[in-house]
């Protein structure tokens, strides 16, 4: 049984959903994976939720955390040993995180993995999650949460590039607004890195 067979399909696909699974499936990665520096492993869910039209989950991060408080994240961390695959990961911290059960999440794939501020090299796992997933956000953890439309999100003239460099390394992140929450670095890096897997 394969990974995918282990979760329950969402029963009701709108067309614009279908449309999205559809170009993730087919599509192949447009630009090669980079040369990667991380050594430590993570993963983040990327919790797409079945409206009709499809939004994207994501967490403002507690401003009380030691390490990137409050800024906009996918529910994500580092792998433990425990952990059967980076996939599994993704899913226990989505669950340690936001309580989305594991079962509700139809996993379609990963991402090429993408080296983190911190050290780790983290891969992004999409999966789907059914409109009446319960959500309960750990609160030592999570500030918020909130939604954002797909065809907002991978519209990437919202995103506006800035060079930076550190420690002798060249570093391009990218901002950007969506209502009042300030999404930037890795976060912007994976929905950018996403729709140009669907080529939207």
């Amino acid at each position: 049984m394969t990974l995918l067979e282990q979760h329950a399909p969402i029963q009701t696909l709108s067309p614009a959903v279908e449309d999205f699974i559809l170009r993730f499936q087919l599509q192949q990665p447009r630009q090669p994976a980079p040369a990667l520096r991380g050594t430590r492993h993570a993963a983040v869910l990327i919790p797409i939720i079945c409206r009709p039209e499809p939004t994207l989950l994501l967490t403002r991060r507690s401003d009380q955390l030691r390490k990137h408080a409050g800024q906009v994240a996918f529910p994500g961390g580092a792998a433990d040993a425990c952990d059967a695959s980076i996939i599994a990961t993704a899913l226990r911290e989505a669950q340690e995180e936001v309580a989305i059960p594991p079962e509700q999440v139809y996993v379609l794939g990963t991402l090429s993995p993408q080296d983190s501020s911190s050290g780790f090299r983290v891969t992004p796992v999409v999966g789907l999650l059914p409109v009446d997933v319960p959500l309960h956000p750990a609160e030592e953890e999570v500030a918020e949460l909130f939604e954002m439309p797909l065809r907002e999100a991978f519209d990437l003239a919202r995103y506006h590039p800035l060079d930076i460099h550190r420690r002798g390394i060249h570093h391009r992140v990218y901002l950007s607004w969506y209502q009042q929450q300030f999404v930037w670095g890795l976060t912007a890096a994976i929905i950018r890195q996403l729709a140009g897997q669907v080529e939207v």
